[in-house]
């Protein structure tokens, strides 16, 4: 009887470590997230800096008053929208939590440029555009390479449009 009652109290704390090894946590603090640290890494990184393109797009579209920067703006709400809508949806099924605002770091490099008008502004829109776009075609090329199939999945999917925005960016700045 007692070898019974040993066995179950150890099968028990054995049990009990495991379930506790992993400490991320998802939004409901009785499901962990589905997804490795370098996933949740992306969830986070990639929606914060969709919402700071979408962002930075709305003040060059109140601020900006060449057509071509504009379009551009109008562009990078759309796609970026989209991208978030899709990226939102991985990470609830993933039980991992997005990021909902936008870092100090881009907050800081949107009221700056927002300070400006006309030509400065747009060239500073555009300079943010290049090295934020420079910065995510590496963010999701880098995640190409994850064991998560569905965030490896929309990584793919979403690439090869943050590569145009970038090709574009840098066309449309050369010509500021």
């Amino acid at each position: 009887m007692k070898r019974i009652y040993h066995a179950g109290a150890i099968a028990l704390f054995c049990f009990a470590a495991v379930a506790c090894n992993d400490n991320r946590r998802a939004k409901n603090y009785n499901e962990k997230t589905l997804v490795d640290d370098m996933s949740l890494n992306f969830i986070k990184k990639a929606s914060e800096a969709g919402l700071t393109e979408i962002k930075a797009a709305n003040v060059a579209q109140s601020k900006s008053t060449n057509p071509k920067v504009v379009e551009f703006a109008k562009m990078m709400i759309t796609d970026h929208t989209k991208s978030s809508a899709e990226l939102n949806k991985l990470a609830a099924d993933k039980y991992a939590v997005p990021s909902t605002q936008v870092s100090p770091m881009h907050q800081a490099a949107l009221d700056s440029v927002a300070k400006l008008s006309g030509p400065a502004f747009d060239k500073a829109y555009m300079d943010m555009m290049v090295k934020d776009h420079s910065e995510a075609v590496q963010l999701y090329y880098d995640i190409t390479q994850s064991k998560n199939k569905p965030v490896r999945d929309y990584a793919e999917k979403n690439l090869p449009v943050l590569k145009m925005h970038l090709e574009h960016a840098k066309t449309l700045d050369s010509s500021l």
